[in-house]
Order: C-alpha cells, then sequence, then structure tokens
C-alpha cells in the first residue's frame, strides 16, 4: 500500500557477446513512446547516486530529531520512498556488478571484494549511449582488480582504485605524505592528483559535466558513486563535530543474551568477538554508538551534493525531466544480532535505503512499499529511456509502472527475492549465505558449515528474532522455500557452483583477548549415543518424519552395526 512520508517517519532479444575485457553492448533498439504501450512516455534524463554501506534507515525523515538529511528529506517529501529496496548481494563489487549489468552474481561472477573478473560483462550505460544518451561514471568503482581504468559504456570517466580515499594524503604513510605524495583521481584515462575531500570533489566534477561538458542536446546519464560511508568515515571539517552531542542507540538484538541469541546458528554469536562483530568491530574497542557519529557526519556531505544537484536541476528547468535516485550498494548493521557491517541475510543488510525524485512523473509525499532489487535498475532505466527491447542478459523486472504509480503496491507482483552470498576468504567470519523472500516468509540457509537454517515471518518479526525453521507449523513452508532457493540459485547453465577466488592471507580471524568464546552446541542436538533415530537428521523433511517425531519413534530404524550384529542368527 501506499503511505505519506511523514508516515513513514511514524513507524520507520540481446546477450553480452563474449569478450576477453569488458565490452561495448550489443545492439538495442530504442523506440518512441507510440511504438509500444510498455514504453516510457519520453526519455528522460536519470541521475543515480549510489553510496556506500548505508543503513536502511539512514536518513533524517526516518529519525527526526536526530539525523540531518534535509535534501535527501526533500527528496522523499517531493518524490518517493521504497522501504523495500534490497539488494541481492550484500557486499560492495557483487551487489555494484549487479546494478551494472542486471545480472545475478551466479552469472556475472564478480563475487567478492578481490579479484573476480569483469571478462566478457557489458554495462546497461553502452546500451543507453546506443538510445542516444551520454553518459558519466564519477566515483567508486571496485571491480576487476580494483584498476580505476575507464569503462566501455561512459563518455566521462572519473574513478579512482579500490575504495578511494576521503582526503588527499589519507591513508599515505608520513613520509610519504611529507615528500609531497597525493592519493590520485583517474580522469578519462590520465592520472591527476585528488585535490581535496572526496565526495565534494566527485560532486564538483559532476557539476562541470552537467554545466560545461555534455551535449544539451542530448538527454543524460549520471552514475554518481560515492566513496561514503563506508569505513572508516571521515566527515569534511564542516561536520566534524555535527553528531558530538548525539545520542545513538542500538538495536535491542545487539545485546549479548540467552534471548536474543535463542535459534540462532551458532556462527552469529561466535561472531560477536570478531571484525564484523559488535564487541571487537574492525578489530577496535571504539564504540558503535560513537562510530555513528563519523558515519552520519560522513553522510552529510552527500547530503549537500544531492543539494546541489538538485538546485542545478530547478535552475535549469530540468527537475521535471531527470529521475533522480538515491540509494546504497548494500545495508549496515550496527549491532543487529550482535554484528556490524554487511554480507549476512538479516533485513539490516540487505535492505537499502531508496528514495526517488521527478517531479510530475514519482508521486510526491509517498511511501511505495513495492520490492526494488538492485537487480531490477537496469532493465528499468532502459525502459525509462524508450528502449522497447531489453537484453536478454537482464535477469530482473522493469518497475517503471510501479515507480510511477501506474501499478499499484498491491497490485505490484515482485519475483522471489533470492540472496546469494559466497564466503570470503579475507573476511571468513561470515559463511556463504543463501536466502529467499517469498510474501512475508523469509528462509536462509548456509553453505559448509555445521548450523541451524532460519525461517522468518519477517511481517510480524521484522527484527527477525523467532527462527521458524524448527516449528511443526512451518514445515511445508521450509520444504516448499527450500526447493525454490535450490531450484532459483542455478545459474544459466543450469549447474549449481560455490565460486571463488584465489587466496592471498589468513584473512581478519582475530578475537579480542578475554571476549566472548565460541557457542556451545544447540542444546536440542546433545544426546545419549545408539538412538536407533540416528539417521532421521540425514533423510529429507517430511510431514511423515515429523510425524514420526513427535510420536518418539524413529522414522528411519537404524540400530547400530553391534546391535544389529546381536540379531544375526548364530548358525
Amino acid at each position: 500500500m501506499r503511505h505519506t512520508i511523514m508516515g513513514a517517519a511514524a513507524t520507520f532479444a540481446f546477450l553480452a557477446m563474449p569478450s576477453a575485457k569488458a565490452q561495448q553492448a550489443p545492439a538495442v533498439s530504442a523506440k518512441p513512446a507510440e511504438a509500444t504501450a510498455q514504453a516510457a512516455q519520453r526519455p528522460r534524463n536519470i541521475i543515480f547516486v549510489l553510496v556506500d554501506d548505508l543503513r536502511f534507515d539512514g536518513m533524517g525523515f526516518l529519525q527526526p530529531g536526530l539525523l540531518h538529511t534535509p535534501n535527501i528529506d526533500r527528496m522523499a517529501r517531493e518524490g518517493s520512498y521504497f522501504p523495500n529496496g534490497v539488494t541481492t548481494s550484500s557486499l560492495c563489487s557483487p551487489s555494484r556488478a549487479t546494478i551494472l549489468t542486471g545480472m545475478t552474481a551466479r552469472n556475472h561472477g564478480v563475487v567478492d571484494n578481490n579479484n573476480s573478473s569483469e571478462d566478457g560483462l557489458t554495462f546497461f550505460p553502452a546500451y543507453l549511449q546506443q538510445a542516444g544518451y551520454q553518459t558519466a561514471f564519477m566515483g567508486k568503482w571496485h571491480m576487476g582488480d580494483e584498476t580505476d581504468a575507464p569503462r566501455a559504456g561512459f563518455n566521462k570517466w572519473i574513478s579512482f582504485r579500490g575504495q578511494g580515499h576521503y582526503y588527499p594524503t589519507s591513508d599515505l604513510p608520513a613520509a610519504a605524505a611529507q615528500a609531497g605524495k597525493v592519493n590520485t583521481l583517474n580522469v578519462d584515462g590520465k592520472e591527476v592528483p585528488q585535490k581535496g575531500y572526496i565526495t565534494d570533489e566527485l560532486t564538483d566534477y559532476a557539476m562541470n559535466w552537467l554545466e560545461k561538458e555534455r551535449d544539451p542536446k542530448k538527454p543524460f546519464f549520471l552514475y554518481l558513486s560515492h566513496k561514503a560511508v563506508h569505513s572508516d568515515p571521515l566527515p569534511p571539517p564542516r561536520y566534524a563535530h555535527q553528531y558530538d552531542k548525539a545520542q545513538f542507540s542500538l538495536p535491542a538484538s545487539a545485546e549479548n543474551t540467552p534471548e536474543n541469541y535463542k535459534g540462532k546458528p551458532r556462527w552469529v554469536y561466535e561472531q560477536r568477538n570478531t571484525w564484523h562483530g559488535i564487541d571487537f568491530f574492525y578489530n577496535s574497542d571504539m564504540k558503535m554508538t560513537e562510530y555513528l557519529k563519523y558515519y552520519y557526519g560522513t553522510l552529510s556531505a552527500v547530503d549537500d551534493s544531492l543539494g546541489r544537484i538538485m538546485a542545478y536541476l530547478k535552475k535549469n528547468h530540468l527537475e521535471k525531466d531527470t529521475l533522480v535516485v538515491f540509494t546504497s550498494d548494500n545495508g549496515f548493521l550496527v549491532g543487529d544480532h550482535g554484528l556490524i557491517d554487511k554480507r549476512n541475510a538479516y533485513e539490516a543488510s540487505v535492505r537499502v535505503p531508496l528514495v526517488m525524485w521527478e517531479p510530475g512523473t514519482v508521486p510526491a509525499n509517498s511511501v511505495n512499499t513495492g520490492r526494488v532489487r538492485g537487480l531490477d535498475f537496469a532493465p528499468t532505466f532502459l525502459h525509462a529511456a524508450g528502449v522497447s527491447a531489453m537484453p536478454k542478459q537482464f535477469e530482473g523486472q522493469n518497475a517503471w509502472g510501479l515507480i510511477t504509480g501506474a501499478v499499484k503496491p498491491a497490485d505490484w507482483k515482485p519475483s522471489d527475492f533470492i540472496y546469494e552470498y559466497y564466503w570470503e576468504w579475507s573476511f571468513p567470519e561470515t559463511p556463504t549465505t543463501f536466502a529467499i523472500t517469498r510474501g512475508n516468509l523469509k528462509y536462509i540457509q548456509y553453505h559448509g558449515i555445521y548450523d541451524r537454517d532460519e525461517l522468518y515471518d519477517i511481517g510480524a518479526d521484522p527484527s527477525e528474532m523467532h527462527n521458524l525453521a524448527e516449528d511443526p507449523a512451518h514445515l511445508q513452508d521450509k520444504i516448499t522455500l527450500r526447493a525454490a532457493l535450490y531450484q532459483q540459485l542455478a545459474n544459466r547453465q543450469g549447474k549449481h557452483a560455490i565460486p571463488y577466488t584465489a587466496r592471498k592471507s589468513i584473512g581478519a580471524v582475530r578475537r579480542m583477548k578475554g571476549g566472548t568464546g565460541a557457542a556451545p552446541f544447540p542444546e536440542e542436538w546433545l544426546v545419549e549415543p545408539n538412538r536407533t533415530d540416528r539417521m532421521d537428521d540425514i533423510m529429507p523433511d517430511s510431514l511423515a518424519k515429523q510425524a514420526a517425531k513427535a510420536a518418539g519413534k524413529p522414522f528411519m530404524n537404524a540400530p547400530t552395526v553391534d546391535q544389529q550384529f546381536k540379531q544375526i542368527p548364530e548358525k
């Protein structure tokens, strides 16, 4: 259903051809609106603003009186907020590759933040170029072995290697900085020194392109990809003390209590005292309530950037012809279930902030509850550009009707939300994770570890505190979702493969001395030896197996070998 923003504040025929490198797109057709009933009314400009690691509720209109984001709030007030924006892979590189290719990680192959190759991939802005658009990329790319070289599909290119740096001398050895060395940017293939605070500098480049460099006779697509608010977040001087007096609170599930870990997998408890755990996050003793002061101060510069863009559009009478999208590559946990950062399938990890603005086209002051995945951006943007035939590489849904209000949220039929995260050697504390959300039910399973499945009704239990995976009333739900998840995780060759990249170190394995230790085995796993139902857990789940368990009988009678030997008749 559709709500107002104030209510939200209160409640909270083309395949990419094989190639050695990422490449230009095969041809697609762009037709005027009258050529197809499904085409957008007119090609429009598109500005896509992507931040890094922003929590789903990290905006002022969702935390009034605490956060100050006037321009994001204005976007939501004059446009639409999508509380069910999600990412299909909650990690920088896989998420960005999904946005850019319209493909899932199992098919585009960018599976972690290390050296996943871009070979053979086509990025959707190349299709926009064919439709007559001028395109620009500015900011964090973070794929393909961290190279900052220009990619196909963009007329203008500004980027940096890897994660980039907040300041010109950030992360440099002191001696190098004293010798005059600075971090650099790649500007259209040329190395240039970084001059200032990265969020402001990227915005300067964006404004210069909008105002002076692009062809005003052509529609444009600007992909502004900020480093902010990725760790370690450093705000600009003007916001260095913005949140000094702020009193941030953590989710109730951050507490180390038996109630919070009831029904949770063992890996969740064991991650408390790690790089991605609330007790030892980033191997420091900083409190998350202090970290958030830097985090949200850093976001304020992004908010300023949006303000500059919106002022430019209004001054040049482009606001009714330009779709502005603000979102994040993934979510961010701030102690939820004792975890921080992202990667896992919990709501605070997979949910992203998502606000869209185009006065007269995107409904104003609206909370649109339809689910939109990062996977859906590519087909939606091409549709908005008047492209009538979608490339076959796209796996997402065209959400333009939902965005404009032509399709009501209640009538929107989203695909199952399939989530995939592949174990990463550099941060080995989070296992390979697969999940499926259908309606309000979310089923999660893990690969390669000895642990529990999870099943949640996120409508009734949005904080995911009550694991229903072993609830007899939900057995059929678990069986159905488990089968659907496996089926939909097949790649385009019909295979179920676990990809990985070359290991180069032991990874972040440290624990704080004297901190939280390993989790105990679940109580229900502790049994006496020689039970005749010892094979039951290996047998496929079924109503019959559940009935046998309820009756206290083995589903498959399996005495041990010595018990069987006693039953052999003597000659």
